[in-house]
């Protein structure tokens, strides 16, 4: 039996479906799913997780209808605000990982203040990812290393795995142990692509407004459940 995942990676999904089936508009649903993340951070903690990342904005939800994107960047950029607040009273460590440059300076400064705000606390460290598309950060991440290897100050025999990594928006978190997707999709989303190669998969019907503390766990515990073989026959 597995020990409680250090980290698990969680996709928000269902947030417009679950407003339409209450006849409400889907900006109802992202309100609501906002408002679920400090209690499941709090429940994490709780069960002995240490960190967690969401999938909030990813590289393709620019893709949506425009009033949808709009509101989505408004409710992201009044809860960055508000995280500084959650952050302190939760002694929890915010980071967030994408491609920022895209978003609006004043949002892009929101996130350095809070970034280096929490950047002592050391309860749940919580990642965001907002402008996130995991081929966009390892395409990121390969001009990076290219531009080093240009310059010479960085060898090809030196790039392995782990300083691949250290070049991706993760560096620093441990892999997930654990990813979970909320409201019966399965699929990756282009979530991860590299952090998850040896994580377990949870797919979940419930939606993410819905997905509370009772779900966390059973998610968690299905996790400890299955015998994990790192490669054995």
């Amino acid at each position: 039996m597995a020990d409680v995942p250090k980290h698990v990676a969680i996709i928000l999904d269902g947030n417009g479906r679950w407003a339409k089936a209450k006849g409400m508009p889907r900006t109802y649903g992202h309100t609501m799913g906002a408002k679920n993340v400090e209690p499941i951070c709090r429940a994490a903690y709780d069960l002995g997780i240490r960190y967690l990342t969401f999938y909030a904005f990813s590289t393709e939800n620019w893709n949506r209808p425009s009033d949808e994107v709009a509101a989505l960047m408004k409710l992201l950029d009044s809860y960055l605000k508000n995280c500084l607040e959650i952050a302190e009273k939760n002694n929890m460590r915010v980071r967030i990982i994408g491609d920022i440059g895209r978003l609006d300076p004043k949002m892009q400064e929101k996130i350095r203040i809070l970034e280096d705000a929490s950047k002592n606390y050391t309860g749940l460290t919580l990642s965001i990812a907002l402008n996130y598309g995991s081929r966009d950060e390892i395409l990121r991440a390969a001009k990076r290393i290219a531009s080093e290897v240009k310059d010479g100050t960085l060898s090809t025999e030196d790039i392995t795995e782990e300083k691949f990594s250290s070049f991706l928006d993760t560096a620093g978190i441990p892999d997930p142990d654990l990813l979970i997707r909320t409201s019966g999709e399965q699929r990756l989303s282009n979530y991860l692509l590299w952090q998850l190669a040896y994580a377990e998969f949870y797919f979940t019907p419930v939606a993410w407004p819905d997905f509370h503390e009772d779900e966390l766990k059973e998610a968690v515990q299905a996790y400890m459940d299955r015998e994990r073989r790192y490669g054995k026959v």
